[in-house]
This record gives structure tokens, sequence and C-alpha cells, in this order.
């Protein structure tokens, strides 16, 4: 490690060992790049919302109701928004990636009771699944750990999903060679592939997430609040602890506690004042994205949050407090791995940025 004449740290080789990252978050310059403005952001917000309703609507009028998969939410913002980005650039892998992570999701449902056993095993066989595709799309874990919080037993499951985000594929590659698109002269970062891995070079990203899901898990157990582990909480737990430095949202991580509870508790009141309508969906939608928006958060799994109420039995207003408490924990967990990181690092623990390591970018 080289050191400065004032005696700071200059470069952490340390650091770079632990992880080397990618690609660049989805925000900053790269980013940008790819996100669409103007009138052509509130229109990809509406198909967005559309998208979502008409999911819904074949959800509600089949009693299938694991059709309409949360993370489907997520999935659909950040493709239409970002029609350069890299979930919109691998329509393949769109759909195969949380197709293949639903069923492994099923099997463990189906073979082990809700637990530290089986929260593991589904995330780490999606996980699994996304190293063996190398696949950018994260919120694949979402499908496989939806099957063990909600005890879906059903072979329907993965044929939903798969038809969920085969019309998304589709509905992505006609809107990026629309007019609106087409004029904003959006541009792909240079270097982008539509098969970066997603997952770390190191194990330390993957232990930070195994005992994060360990102490959720226990509190769940303490709590008996269930949702306290959301699906959608290990694809942010994922995205944390693998970019560190580089997740959108880890320059402001006591902002995303925030911005899950208000879209959990926007979703839990269109649900009750709605109820089972292509119409509550589409504003659980609208609502969240209003609410990232003012945050200035790109938080795509807090889309997914809204909608889970729609999915779920008899929810009540435990859910929002359960999604807060969880994202609260995960945003503590962040923490202490980031500042462990820093000292493995041999920077200083006060007041420093961790090092910057090489990228390969994409959005």
């Amino acid at each position: 490690m080289k050191k400065t004449e004032t005696g700071n740290v200059a470069e952490c080789t340390a650091a770079e060992r632990l992880r080397r990252p990618d690609y660049p978050p989805r925000s900053g310059p790269e980013a940008r790049s790819t996100a669409l403005r103007g009138v052509g952001l509130l229109v990809a917000v509406l198909l967005a919302c559309l998208y979502v309703a008409g999911v819904a609507k074949a959800a509600f009028y089949t009693g299938a109701f694991f059709i309409l998969f949360p993370e489907l939410g997520a999935l659909a913002q950040d493709t239409l928004t970002r029609p350069r980005g890299s979930w919109s650039n691998a329509p393949v892998l769109l759909v195969l990636t949380p197709s293949l992570t639903a069923i492994v999701g099923v099997l463990v449902a189906r073979n082990c009771l809700y637990g530290y056993l089986s929260v593991l095993l589904a995330v780490g066989g999606a996980l699994a699944v996304i190293k063996l595709l190398r696949s950018p799309i994260g919120p694949a874990i979402s499908a496989a750990l939806l099957p063990v919080v909600f005890a879906e037993k059903s072979w329907l499951y993965p044929p939903a999903v798969f038809m969920g985000a085969g019309v998304l594929a589709i509905l992505c590659a006609v809107w990026k060679r629309s007019p609106l698109v087409r004029q904003q002269g959006l541009s792909v970062p240079e270097g982008c592939s539509t098969r970066a891995p997603e997952l770390p070079h190191t194990g330390y990203a993957y232990l930070a997430l195994g005992v994060f899901l360990v102490l959720a898990v226990c509190c769940v157990k303490l709590t008996g609040l269930r949702f306290l582990l959301f699906p959608p909480l290990a694809v942010l737990g994922f995205e944390m602890f693998s970019r560190p430095r580089t997740c959108a949202w880890s320059s402001r991580p006591w902002l995303m506690p925030l911005a899950c509870f208000l879209t959990a508790g926007g979703g839990f009141l269109f649900w009750k004042f709605g109820g089972l309508h292509p119409l509550a969906a589409a504003a659980s939608m609208a609502w969240s994205f209003l609410v990232l928006y003012v945050l200035d958060l790109h938080v795509p799994p807090a889309m997914a949050v809204a909608l889970i109420p729609l999915i779920m039995t008899r929810p009540t207003a435990a859910f929002p407090v359960a999604v807060a408490l969880g994202t609260l924990l995960l945003t503590i967990c962040f923490l202490l791995y980031r500042w462990l990181l820093k000292l493995q690092a041999g920077c200083p623990a006060t007041g420093a940025e961790l090092p910057t390591w090489p990228a390969n970018p994409i959005s």
C-alpha cells in the first residue's frame, strides 16, 4: 500500500481486491445518457403503468394472483424509462433469468418450510442462475424468494413469470424504436454489454448478504412480521453489498427505508380503497414513480414493493411498517459492511470515501 507524504492513503490495493465492480451505478453521467427526459419520460411511465394494469387484469380475472409478479413493476419502470440500459438491452435474459429463478423458488418452497435454509437456498440458487447466464437482471433474485415467502408451490408460477416478462420484452423492443425515444439521442455507455455479470468477484459480498438474510429471518421469527423480509429486499441487499460504492442509492442509504415505506404505504392504501382492480395497480406504480422522483432516487425494487399488497391474502397496515423495518435493518447492515471494507482496505474509517475501482461501464 502506498501513502502520500502526509501519511494519507493514496492507493487502497486491498480494496481493489475486495471488490472490482463490473459496471458503474445506474446514476451519474453514464446512466443519465440512457434515461429518457421530458415528454418521453412521462410516456414511458404511462406505458409502464398500463402494462402493470394489464398484467393485474389477467391476474385478477383468472384468480392466479402470482401472474402479477411484483418485480415486473421494477423491470417495466427501468426498461421503459431507460431504453438503452443494460436490462432493456438484454431482452432474452430479461425473460429467461426470472423464469429460471422462479423454478428454483418453487422447488425450494415445495421441499422446505419457511426458514433460514429455504431463504438461503432460494437466494443462493438465484445467484447461481445469474452467474451461469452472466445476466444483468438482478431482480430475478426476487422471483426465487417470492414462492418461499408466500408459500407458493404451484408450477404455474414460472410460466406466468415467463409470459409477463415476455410481453414486457416485446413492449420494450417496440418502444425503443419509437420516435419519442429516437429523437432524444440516447447513447449506450462505452463498453456496454448485454451479458455483463451482476455477481461480485469476491466472497465478501456473498458473506454479507448471507449474514443479512439470516438476521432478517431471525427478526421475522421474533416479531412475527413475515414481510419484514419482503422479496425485493434481497435484490436491494445484493445491489448494495456487491457494489458498495457504485450502487445508485449507496450515497444516501438512509433515504431507502423512507422510499420503500412510502411506496409500500401507497400500495396498501390503493389496495384498501381500490380493491383488486387494475387501476389500483396502475395507481401504485404512478405513486411509486412520484415518490422516487421527488426523493431523486433510482431504486427499481421500490416499485415492486407497492404491488405486493395486491397479491397478499389479507394485507394490513403492518405491511408498510414491516417494509420500513426490513429496509432499516438492511441500511444498518450496509453501513457496517462499508465501514468494515474501509478498515480492511486500510483507508481512514472516518470521513473517507471508498476508493475508486476500475470498472467495465454498463448502464
